[in-house]
């Protein structure tokens, strides 16, 4: 398989270009993951470090490996790099190559540095950059007027549906006068937000995510009043902003989703506290390795700043830690595979600040019944 993958400044993975990338089983697989300032091209104290990190792999790939077989994977990742050189940057860089595959992704968020040389690619910042900076809607609106966006870290586009933007019928009002029995304006604002409430829920059923709602007190208050589609609203920006230009609504509606997040957060940590009264909680890398691998996962919470070398033994099922991380037989980070089998097995994952999950070892899986 041949894939490249470029994102832009801002931009988040799609999910799947992560699941493409997990499901590459061939060695060596080498992961370049790079923190970078944000600039309109690499700039030359990233790009040092870039290199340095791939003189690592390639110093790795040379003492491990045959030139037929090492020399193609290197090829590939030395045209990366020069395409990195020359694009733009985000928070964060990662820079994948095998001999069947290759993908650059710009990141919303900082990495730490380091690479990778295992049988498979480190996806775990990737997932990362999708917990943290989540794709969600965002609408706008007024008493006569709404805008349906999609948003992915600091990107706002127009949603791809012909019913937004919105406007309400001036005719409606005009129709009425004279008329004993006329709707008031607060009727007419009324029936415009149902009509928004109902075209918001269609494209929701179609492209489920978290929404954040942008208008006035009044308006926004009067709109969650009637609408059926806030079970996952994220929260509100305030003030009448139905015309700004969408690159200054960015700030406001960070603010809000990290606010979310945040929440999100607690929910998980609720959600492992009422688990591990009910005995379906298990702690500590090993341990939650060999439940995921032989129960039904539900949520893996990970501390963010866990990392686990490892060993895995021929059946699979056992993890042992290591040191020697250089090593061929040395899982560079068990927690990415960790994810990557948790998520396979049909369960969510959830991030940590780092400290959380002290009690758990870093690392804590819960499972169903």
């Amino acid at each position: 398989m041949t894939m490249t993958t470029t994102t832009g400044i801002g931009m988040i993975p799609a999910p799947a270009q992560i699941t493409a990338l997990q499901q590459v089983r061939e060695y060596p697989a080498v992961s370049l993951l790079l923190s970078t300032n944000p600039a309109a091209e690499l700039t030359r104290a990233d790009a040092l470090r870039l290199e340095g990190l791939a003189a690592e792999a390639v110093q790795r790939l040379r003492s491990e490996l045959q030139p037929a077989v090492a020399d193609p994977v290197i090829g590939r990742l030395h045209r990366l790099i020069d395409q990195a050189r020359h694009g733009p940057t985000g928070l964060g860089l990662a820079v994948y190559a095998s001999a069947g595959t290759g993908a650059l992704i710009r990141l919303p968020i900082g990495v730490r540095d380091r690479t990778v040389v295992d049988p498979t690619f480190a996806t775990r910042d990737l997932i990362r950059a999708l917990h943290r900076t989540p794709r969600h809607l965002v609408l706008t609106l007024n008493t006569g007027h709404a805008r349906l966006l999609e948003a992915a870290a600091d990107t706002l586009l127009p949603a791809l549906t012909s019913a937004f933007p919105m406007s309400a019928d001036p005719r409606a009002a005009s129709r009425s006068r004279g008329r004993a029995d006329r709707p008031t304006r607060e009727t007419l604002t009324s029936d415009f937000y149902r009509q928004v409430d109902a075209a918001l829920g269609v494209y929701l059923r179609l492209h489920p995510a978290p929404l954040v709602l942008v208008g006035d007190e009044r308006a926004a208050a009067a709109f969650k009043r009637l609408s059926v589609n806030c079970q996952r609203l994220a929260g509100t920006v305030t003030g009448n902003l139905t015309a700004t230009p969408t690159a200054k609504l960015t700030t406001r509606i960070r603010t809000v989703l990290d606010g979310y997040l945040h929440r999100r957060q607690d929910e998980a940590l609720a959600l492992l506290q009422q688990r591990t009264a009910a005995g379906r909680v298990t702690s500590g890398m090993p341990a939650a390795w060999q439940a995921a691998r032989t129960r039904r996962p539900e949520m893996l919470v990970v501390d963010d700043s866990l990392y686990y070398p490892a060993r895995l033994s021929d059946d699979g099922d056992t993890l042992t830690p290591a040191t020697d991380i250089d090593h061929p037989d040395v899982i560079d980070d068990a927690v990415d595979e960790l994810i990557e089998l948790v998520l396979a097995r049909g369960g969510w994952i959830a991030f940590t600040t780092p400290g959380v999950l002290v009690d758990h070892q870093g690392v804590a899986l819960v499972t169903r019944r």
